[in-house]
């Protein structure tokens, strides 16, 4: 019997491994990313030596909305295989992030709204800029959106915080 015990726990083991694809899905998203930046990049050089039509502001805020969400990817991707798959690598890399290793689920999933956070955030500031191309519902929508997202990080956050008094109180 624990024979077939052990043989179930290594098999159960070994299926970290299926997580790996969807982190791998996660980078080449990234890349799908890039060249939306890049396409994003060529528009707003068409706006300021062409006089195309569109505004630059808007342009630019686009750019830091794919660069937010390229980097919650990334930490998503890197810090989701090191805590469910595998560790990386050499930990002396020079070019190594000083977070890699240490995000754990709890901090991942506060940088994972904070992110959220600042990309609805750009979004909103994007939607102001071009309100008069914009219907109040919609804006309205969107800063509904916008609160509720804000609401839930500060609720993730006080609830890690009242966890970590808990797990300090029991030691």
């Amino acid at each position: 019997m624990k024979r077939l015990e052990n043989l179930f726990e290594s098999l159960l083991f070994s299926a970290r491994w299926l997580l790996a694809p969807f982190f791998f899905g996660l980078v080449v998203a990234i890349g799908v990313l890039f060249l939306k930046f890049g396409k994003e990049l060529l528009c707003l050089f068409a706006m300021v030596f062409f006089g195309a039509e569109g505004h630059p502001i808007l342009s630019i805020l686009t750019l830091v909305d794919t660069a937010l969400l390229a980097s919650l990817l990334l930490i998503i991707a890197f810090s989701g295989y090191e805590n469910f798959v595998s560790k990386f690598g050499p930990d002396d890399h020079e070019d190594r992030p000083a977070w890699m290793g240490s995000v754990g689920f709890s901090d991942l999933k506060l940088k994972l709204i904070g992110a959220i956070v600042a990309i609805s955030t750009v979004e909103l500031l994007k939607t102001f800029l071009d309100a008069e191309n914009t219907n109040p519902e919609t804006m309205a929508w969107k800063v509904g959106i916008h609160l509720t997202f804000v609401t839930s990080g500060v609720l993730f956050a006080l609830t890690d915080f009242i966890a970590g008094k808990s797990k300090a109180a029991k030691k």
